[in-house]
């Protein structure tokens, strides 16, 4: 799941890229780590890195992503297809309302599943597999995936792995998977209004949007907001803290909606004594908190990621 929301033919002028980093100090102003919120898909030829990008991909002792292993295709397949069915389920279309089975069965054509399919796929994966229809970037694209091979000979190690990562959903219960499903459908309708919002979100590090985006869709739903984004980072923290505590300097580079917030991986570290600090694209620091209630930013870019957020994006 990534936050790429625009055609791989997109090339509109923005303002230069200055995604999320951060820097994690310890009480004596020791650089001890740092923090990048990333996308997992972006179309080719997006312009992403930053001279501060470039600077803590050096500086960095290790590596931590979500996934490590992102080229072995066939062992992530296997372990979906274990995780993702079940025989004998009801038809996909009896597990929505009937006044969202048309907007369905439209995206069920655009994702190549017949009716027959879904008698074996559990819900929370028909959803996944809904949204992966919706995106337009590429994974070959994905931020993640440069910064391992960057990362070619260093340590790279991974805060979950894919079977944790799926596990996280196949243990909804079926009231949420179905939650889900509504919600990948319903937003299915809102993406033509601006479909690069959330990407330039993105790489303007558009703190307060990301937030937003945050919140919204999928994770307003506070079972699965819970279960998706805050119980993922708080299980994240223990390893990240490990590491941090050694001294190996690790680079930490996970969807950017992990990040920011309240519930984010910058605010839990601030907890536990350190000072993370935003850094803008060329390493000076600059306010890491995003805009307080009711001030979210640019107004359009957030509204816009708002609705972007039911494109299973922001993890």
């Amino acid at each position: 799941m990534a936050l790429a929301a625009c055609a791989p033919d997109e090339r509109e002028p923005g303002p230069p890229a200055d995604p999320l980093v951060h820097e994690i100090t310890d009480a004596e102003g020791r650089v001890r780590g740092w923090l990048f919120g990333t996308i997992h898909a972006l179309p080719d030829g997006t312009q992403w890195r930053t001279p501060v990008i470039d600077r803590v991909v050096n500086e960095a002792g290790m590596l931590m992503v979500e996934i490590a292993d992102l080229e072995n295709r066939d062992r992530i397949a296997r372990t979906f297809d274990r995780l993702a069915t079940t025989p004998d389920l009801p038809p996909l279309p009896l597990r929505i309302a009937p006044a969202m089975r048309d907007e369905l069965a439209e995206l069920m054509d655009k994702a190549g599943l017949s009716e027959s399919d879904t008698v074996r796929i559990e819900t929370w994966a028909a959803a996944l597999m809904l949204a992966r229809a919706q995106g337009a970037g590429s994974a070959e694209n994905g931020v993640d995936r440069a910064l391992i091979a960057d990362f070619d000979g260093r340590p790279v190690r991974e805060v979950e792995g894919a079977r944790a990562q799926l596990s996280a959903f196949d243990r909804l219960a079926e009231t949420d998977q179905r939650d889900l499903l509504r919600e990948v459908v319903a937003g299915a309708g809102d993406i033509g209004a601006d479909p690069a919002a959330l990407r330039r979100a993105w790489l303007a590090g558009d703190e307060a949007a990301l937030v937003q985006a945050g919140e919204s869709g999928i994770l307003a739903d506070q079972g699965l907001r819970q279960m998706l984004l805050i119980e993922r980072n708080r299980d994240w923290l223990g390893p990240i803290l490990r590491e941090l505590d050694r001294g190996a300097r690790p680079l930490v580079a996970v969807g950017a909606a992990h990040i920011v917030g309240p519930d984010g991986l910058a605010a839990l570290i601030e907890q536990r004594g350190f000072r993370v600090r935003r850094l803008n694209r060329t390493g000076s620091m600059r306010m890491r908190a995003a805009a307080p209630p009711g001030h979210p930013g640019d107004p359009e870019t957030a509204r816009s990621a708002k609705r972007l957020a039911n494109r299973m994006q922001a993890l």
